[in-house]
């Protein structure tokens, strides 16, 4: 597709109405040559509404085509392996159109790039973190946050199932599941979206709610209690895969940890064994040291037992 067809679609997909006249004068082309690039559009996808008369013309219509990329061979090698990570993510919104979409890009590439991508297929690999949670109602809550509606949910949670409404703000992947924060009794709950039972967008609208980018970026507002961890060197290289542990220095993370996060941390601090002392606070390491004799018990019942 040379550049006047390419500048021409561009234009068109503008939702402007153009005369064939209007165009040709305006790439210095004749109408006849005009009529020829839309003929030769048309027959590549970009579907062309054409008006008669003294006030008619041609514009797109809106389910149209999206125009093709023009890539040089290092950016499609780059947009095939960014395919293929796509179909690798779980359950991710309006993702019914990204099955096999790497290899229906391929076959549209030329021999010798197709060539080059069976070279090193053999070479690179994507290893997400499996989990066989499901998250049906990605797409759902994504379209809640982008139109500020409420949601009616039954949640699983550790107290047990029950419906709650709530209104999502965005939704994020990490460490292989879906997490979507949500306002919900006047603050922001972060909910783990392959918990959703069930889902419905209800018609409740709320302004002032932030962007997920937005509350990425803000402060927890949550008072934290004063905390410090000591690691081994090996319990510090465990570490650099925990978003909570980041800024370790001389093998000692120090922070606030909220009064209602200190479960999950006892629990998160498990895996690390004796690779991770909680130093302070107290009601911390009481927690995990707690956790740690029940495990130990269950290992003494089963030895006795024996």
């Amino acid at each position: 597709m040379n550049e006047r067809r390419i500048a021409l679609m561009r234009i068109l997909d503008s939702r402007k109405k153009y005369t064939a006249r209007e165009l040709a004068e305006r790439f210095g082309v004749s109408v006849r040559t005009i009529q020829r690039d839309l003929d030769y559009l048309q027959q590549t996808g970009l579907p062309l509404y054409t008006e008669t008369g003294p006030h008619g013309g041609y514009r797109a219509l809106p389910n149209r085509l999206l125009p093709p990329l023009h890539l040089a061979r290092d950016e499609a090698f780059g947009l095939f392996l960014m395919l293929q990570l796509l179909e690798n993510i779980p359950d991710i919104p309006f993702g019914s159109v990204r099955e096999h979409l790497s290899e229906h890009y391929y076959a549209e590439l030329p021999q010798d790039v197709q060539d080059s991508i069976d070279q090193f297929k053999d070479y690179i690999a994507f290893r997400m973190v499996p989990t066989s949670a499901e998250s049906p109602y990605t797409s759902l809550m994504l379209d809640a946050a982008l139109n500020k509606r409420c949601v009616r949910m039954l949640y699983r949670s550790a107290s047990g199932e029950k419906w709650i409404e709530v209104y999502p703000v965005g939704l994020y992947f990490d460490h292989g599941y879906w997490y979507m924060p949500a306002h919900s009794r006047d603050r922001i709950m972060l909910y783990r979206s392959d918990r959703v039972i069930a889902m419905t967008l209800l018609e409740d609208t709320l302004s002032g709610l932030p962007t997920l980018k937005e509350w990425l970026a803000s402060e927890d507002s949550r008072t934290g209690i004063p905390s410090k961890i000591k690691f081994t060197s090996f319990g510090v290289r465990m570490a650099q895969s925990d978003p909570l542990f980041q800024n370790i220095s001389h093998q000692e993370w120090q922070g606030h940890i909220p009064a209602e996060e200190l479960r999950y941390v006892s629990r998160l601090l498990l895996k690390y064994g004796p690779d991770a002392e909680v130093i302070y606070p107290k009601e911390l390491r009481m927690q995990v040291k707690q956790l740690l004799q029940d495990s130990l018990n269950s290992y003494l019942k089963d030895d006795e037992a024996n």
